[in-house]
């Protein structure tokens, strides 16, 4: 089965005294490429190091919700700067996060309109977490909200982007019509292992609904660990359970799922 993983932070420390070993594993179990994102200034030139060395990663770079408070203005110019760089295949991770809430959401709003503004900017994808605490879906709501402020379901994400999605939905968290208006809104959609959780139930519906050149899945390496994978310390390799799951739910056999997903990767990415 062909393989992709569409956000994996193999630029962590968890992965700092064998990452060489981690990407080999992965290249056993069949993935072509791994989008490395960011999370702020230094780890987003982490993420470009990386690809540095293993040109068969991507990077993207960004700020992360939890991070918004952190980072000033000179630490967005670093990411500015960056997202220059032909390597930067997306820009983010970036996005709201309401159940944790890191950061004040004033400072989560001002850092998702730069990172949105950025993508628009660059014709790149943002890529979105969102996350509401559970039971609730105020970040989705805002979320939505924000995006299309900014003209994300309109000509000026098409003015950017072409026909390609204007920005990725990270590891899909969220009620079936939430799924439902960002498929509509012509984003991509990308599943973790969070989808074997309780509460996330309304996933598998919404994995059917997306077409297949918006198809994406990844690990979130080192976090959210499919059934399998080591708690602690998830890894590129284990994408192979979240895409198994997608398959099942689709209806598709693994080798037309893998097809599908390493096509959506180069389509969403613009390396078609």
């Amino acid at each position: 089965m062909r393989l992709i993983d569409s956000h994996g932070h193999v630029q962590s420390d968890r992965f700092a005294g064998d990452v060489e070993l981690v990407l080999g594993g992965a290249r056993l179990a069949g993935v072509e490429r791994i989008l490395v994102p960011g999370w702020d200034p230094d780890s987003s030139a982490a993420a470009l190091e990386l690809v540095g060395r293993y040109p068969w990663l991507d990077a993207a770079v960004g700020v992360h919700p939890h991070d918004a408070a952190a980072v000033g203005d000179d630490g967005w110019a670093g990411i500015v700067e960056l997202s220059a760089d032909p390597r930067v295949r997306a820009i983010g991770e970036t996005g709201l996060d309401t159940d944790r809430g890191f950061s004040p959401l004033p400072d989560q709003l001002l850092n998702l309109r730069r990172n949105l503004a950025l993508a628009l900017a660059t014709g790149k994808p943002a890529i979105l977490h969102c996350r509401s605490k559970p039971g609730q879906r105020d970040a989705q709501d805002v979320l939505l909200a924000e995006l299309r402020a900014l003209g994300f379901d309109r000509a000026a994400a098409r003015s950017a982007l072409g026909d390609r999605p204007p920005a990725i939905i990270h590891s899909y968290s969220g009620p079936l019509d939430y799924g439902q208006t960002v498929i509509g809104m012509g984003l991509a959609i990308s599943f973790s292992g969070l989808v074997f959780r309780t509460g996330e139930e309304d996933s598998a519906a919404v994995a059917r609904l997306v077409p297949r050149d918006r198809l994406l899945v990844e690990t979130d390496a080192p976090f959210l660990s499919p059934p399998g994978a080591p708690r602690k310390r998830n890894e590129p390799e284990w994408v192979r359970v979240t895409a198994n799951w997608l398959a099942e739910q689709r209806g598709e056999s693994p080798e037309e799922l893998g097809e599908g997903l390493v096509a959506a990767y180069d389509f969403v990415l613009g390396r078609a």
